[in-house]
């Protein structure tokens, strides 16, 4: 038997490499990297997507590493959408800040473990901080705490389960229980309602006013119509930053009405809610730092440090207020892992979310907020509000009929060409600025109506981009419209 136990541990042992191998392998992956971010700046936003049949296929296929990253290379990174570049407009875009790589590399090779205190104490502080910290951002009180997520659809799931279970809501009680959301709430939105069982509640749609806001009047309409018809009105969700437009909800008023009719208050701040820290001017609503007034008086929120901090992908945070009732409807008690609760001094992730194996996600975060500081993210986070800003400004010029003006760092617009149906020719100008490549920008509809959008939030993102699209925008008004008039 020892001989056998010998033998493979020869072959298994390839799997850690050392000396000139370990160099190797380091070097090429270095090669590899320094390529890909010098590309860049030059590089598309967009390639349009030929068949993957017969492509990154036979996964068990052994290779030598410069041939594995040829592949990666020509059938990864030369295909579809480039999320780390600083074309890409459209959606909500991530990041790939390089010093949240190094963390999440650090991460990796360190495999430290993230999801109980007992056996990563370490990774679990920091995570439990970085939590914290954002709690102070929002101005929650030093008694709340929430989760490290792999985003906004996570962290919105883990705050609906708390809800529900502070309020001891039974399967039998669902169909009575009120929801309430607007039309431009996103979709991860009702994924978590259904996951968590409550399909069954009252899904109430409430109105929006000219800027796509939640309308507190119908909300507080609708809240009295279901109490006096027998319903509980049990939760209302409002949006920092909705996907569509960037605009963010009267969450002070909202605030109002949950407390004095007994909802549970929720808000998905998943894009929007860094911008809080931004003190620009605002117009009517006074300043950028104004919109959020009464998000610290919700219950929970989510917010991802992968959209507004700029990081990679797989990095979203819940907030609670109410940690008893995350951990009561989180935590679970095995035996094999009873030495673990040795020592609590801090709540442990795994009891606070429905994860148990937890990669150590917060270290992507951590690293590059300490490197950096606070300041270095306030800038960009203005820098891309007056972005879309001046986006906005300059794209009415060119004759473009535009949505809202920007809460954000998202906004909306079209072209009403005299050339037939609106919508159809506005489908054909994002299809030609998708060929181009250069930018990568997407669309929406609204109410019936189709809207090109515009969202801003790459840190790679600056006024040379923008101008480049306005310029591609010019060319492809110019060959659309080349058949009746020039632009």
């Amino acid at each position: 038997m020892k001989e056998r136990i010998l033998s493979l541990q020869a072959l298994s042992e390839k799997m850690n490499p050392s000396g000139a191998d370990y160099e190797n392998l380091n070097s090429a992956a270095g090669e590899f990297a320094n390529s890909f971010l010098s590309s860049l700046d030059q590089g598309q936003a967009y390639r349009q997507i030929p068949s993957m049949k017969g492509k990154l296929e036979n996964a068990d296929q052994t290779a030598a590493f410069g041939e594995i990253l040829d592949q990666l290379r020509e059938d990864m990174l030369q295909v579809g959408l480039n999320p780390a570049s600083g074309g890409h407009l459209g959606y909500i875009p991530g990041g790939g800040l390089y010093a949240g790589v190094l963390g999440d590399y650090l991460a990796a090779l360190t495999n430290q473990y993230a999801g109980i205190f007992y056996g990563g104490p370490g990774a679990v502080k920091i995570e439990n901080e970085l939590i914290r910290w954002l709690c102070q951002l929002m101005d929650y009180p030093d008694t709340s705490l929430g989760n490290l997520t792999s985003g906004g659809s996570i962290a919105n799931l883990i705050a609906f389960v708390t809800a529900r279970e502070a309020r001891g809501l039974k399967a039998a009680e669902f169909e009575n229980q009120c929801i309430y959301l607007t039309a431009q709430v996103h979709h991860c939105v009702h994924k978590a309602i259904r996951i968590c069982g409550m399909q069954e509640a009252k899904i109430r749609t409430v109105a929006m006013d000219e800027r796509f806001r939640m309308d507190a009047t119908d909300l507080e309409q609708q809240i009295k119509q279901d109490h006096k018809a027998g319903l509980r009105p049990f939760l209302v969700v409002a949006s920092a930053g909705t996907t569509d437009t960037g605009a963010v909800d009267p969450m002070d008023r909202i605030a109002d009405l949950a407390q004095s009719h007994g909802l549970w208050f929720h808000v998905d701040a998943a894009y929007g809610g860094f911008f809080k820290m931004v003190d620009l001017e605002q117009g009517e609503s006074g300043y950028t730092r104004d919109l959020f007034k009464g998000i610290e008086r919700s219950d929970s929120l989510a917010i991802d440090p992968h959209k507004g901090m700029f990081l990679s992908y797989g990095l979203g945070a819940v907030l609670i207020k109410d940690v008893a009732s995350q951990y009561k409807a989180h935590y679970y008690r095995a035996a094999y892992m009873q030495d673990t609760l040795s020592n609590q001094e801090e709540l442990s992730p795994c009891d606070l979310s429905p994860e148990l194996t937890k990669h150590f996600r917060g270290l992507r975060m951590w690293l590059p907020l300490r490197l950096y500081g606070l300041d270095v993210f306030k800038a960009a986070w203005e820098e891309k509000i007056l972005l879309c800003r001046y986006f906005y400004e300059e794209i009415k010029k060119m004759g473009f009929e535009t949505g809202p003006f920007p809460d954000l760092s998202v906004c909306i617009y079209r072209y009403l060409s005299e050339q037939g149906d609106p919508d159809a020719f506005n489908r054909a100008l994002v299809e030609y600025v998708v060929r181009d490549g250069r930018v990568f920008v997407s669309s929406t509809t609204i109410e019936g109506v189709f809207w090109i959008r515009i969202a801003i939030l790459s840190f790679r993102t600056h006024l040379s981009t923008i101008d480049l699209y306005l310029e591609i925008l010019r060319e492809g008004l110019y060959h659309l419209l080349k058949p009746t008039r020039p632009v």
